[in-house]
């Protein structure tokens, strides 16, 4: 199983401390009363609360998932799903074999359309706890599931009528939305693509193999070559998507640089990579509080929304680098404790993955 170097440790940081901090944070998140943001519902399910907006996405519940397969929680990780299957999975229309991409905490749905992130970390996050757990009874047929969601995401074209699949047949590059032709920057993870490439259905998995490299290229085309930021919303060809008001460096963006981190960390060194590291975490050095940025580095108006998320998430990049800046950046995110107050479902889910990362204990566990 490969697994992200231990950067915490490499500081000097002691192991039983990096391992309390991991334990509190998930204990935070999962179980403390007054900043948690996971809920059971009934005897069985269990939602990730969105505690900026109030609902439940699929944003946060595969999240979840891939939080507690990594921390080896199966009860947890399987209320979420069951809770995503009964609520959020659609049975009906052009979007059928999806979920909706928000619903209350009751269950009732907000969308009838998908967000692709969601489906992409649902289906990791299912491989994963088929290799940890094994198969079970629909719906924990964990890799049976895992492999239905990318074959709708691929084919949804073929597969019912009126659908559109959630990655670019032509490009091969996931879109924000299967039926809007631009992409999301963040969104794109060849390092789960990797995976698929060996685990998803036998006609697809040269599909995937494409899609990782297609990706790795596109990031490098997105993300701006001074400043190492890349825009909320990218087109094709990785310039920002300005039409619909999210083209700066903005709170879906930052996650390119924890996912840019990962792929390192499980795949080794790459200089597109480290290029994109080394630029983002020097200009974002030393300039807190965060502004909204043009990628080209123009501040501007609101603060950043998640400014804990931008500290962890250009922490994280220090896996694709190794400079004095990039060890800086790593103790900076250790001196900084989770979020608290309304906003701090988003920034303390990538401020998780990133202790993981960080701490060598993100693995790939199939």
């Amino acid at each position: 199983m490969e697994t992200t170097p231990n950067l915490l440790a490499s500081l000097g940081i002691l192991q039983t401390e990096i391992d309390m901090r991991i334990e509190d944070v998930f204990h935070a998140i999962f179980e403390d009363q007054e900043e948690r943001f996971y809920f059971s519902l009934g005897e069985d399910a269990g939602y990730m609360l969105d505690t900026g907006n109030l609902d439940v996405r699929t944003e946060g519940m595969s999240y979840g998932m891939m939080m507690a397969v990594q921390m080896n929680q199966k009860d947890i990780f399987d209320r979420l799903w069951r809770f995503s299957k009964r609520y959020m999975w659609l049975e009906n229309g052009p979007n059928t074999g999806y979920f909706a991409w928000s619903v209350w905490p009751d269950g009732t749905r907000n969308s009838d359309g998908p967000a692709p992130d969601g489906e992409e970390y649902y289906a990791m996050a299912l491989f994963f706890a088929s290799a940890k757990w094994g198969d079970g009874q629909p719906p924990m047929n964990y890799s049976e599931q895992a492999r239905d969601i990318l074959r709708h995401a691929l084919h949804q074209h073929q597969l019912v009528t009126g659908g559109q699949p959630m990655w670019d047949p032509k490009t091969k590059l996931i879109r924000f939305v299967p039926n809007l032709a631009f992409s999301d920057p963040s969104y794109h993870l060849p390092h789960f693509y990797d995976r698929f490439a060996k685990l998803a259905n036998g006609d697809d998995r040269a599909f995937w193999q494409s899609a990782a490299q297609a990706s790795r290229a596109y990031l490098e085309k997105t993300c701006d070559p001074h400043t190492g930021m890349a825009p909320e919303y990218a087109h094709m060809d990785g310039q920002p998507e300005t039409e619909h008001g999210h083209g700066d460096f903005f709170s879906d963006a930052y996650r390119v640089a924890m996912n840019i981190g990962l792929d390192t960390g499980w795949n080794g060194p790459q200089p597109a990579y480290r290029a994109i590291a080394d630029h983002l975490q020097s200009f974002l050095w030393g300039r807190e509080p965060y502004q909204t940025y043009t990628i080209q580095g123009e501040a501007k108006e609101p603060q950043a929304l998640h400014p804990t998320a931008i500290i962890a998430t250009t922490a994280a990049a220090s896996l694709a680098t190794d400079t004095p800046l990039s060890r800086e950046w790593v103790l900076r995110f250790w001196q900084t404790p989770p979020r608290k107050g309304e906003r701090r479902y988003y920034d303390n889910c990538l401020y998780f993955f990133c202790l993981l990362m960080l701490a060598g204990r993100y693995t790939m566990l199939a």
